[in-house]
């Protein structure tokens, strides 16, 4: 467990990180959340099991088109699977223009340039007063 203090540490720097760059931010809260789509999964684990049932049945006949329909009914089983992770957050991002919204940094007022930039200035700051 995080002590008060680094609580309030991670906070200012989730902060500092949604005011420089709020679309790379809203990607790692999605990827936190670990939503899955269980429809679009359960469909792609179907296709991949009809896949293999028809890629076996056209090697067990000889039948080479039947065979390649199976395999390919499998690789889009498979795909359907791994879109099924997150893919509904990211379709309401996108259409609500959140993620695109641009929000001023947030800071004393003064826009050093980057959130790199700031912490940069501070170390020098410090380095210059003796306390490093």
């Amino acid at each position: 467990m995080l002590s008060d203090h680094e609580q309030n540490l991670l906070e200012q720097m989730e902060r500092a990180l949604y005011a420089e760059d709020p679309k790379f931010a809203d990607s790692l809260r999605k990827s936190r959340r670990g939503g899955m789509n269980r429809k679009s999964f359960l469909l792609g684990v179907g296709g991949v099991i009809v896949g293999l049932a028809v890629l076996v049945g056209g090697v067990a006949t000889q039948i080479i088109p039947l065979g390649l329909i199976g395999f390919f009914g499998m690789l889009a089983g498979a795909f359907l699977c791994y879109r099924s992770f997150g893919k509904g957050e990211e379709a309401e991002a996108e259409g609500s223009g959140e993620a695109a919204k641009p929000t001023a940094p947030s800071g004393g007022g003064k826009d050093s340039g980057g959130f790199m930039d700031r912490l940069e200035e501070r170390w020098q700051q410090r380095k210059d007063r003796g306390q490093y």
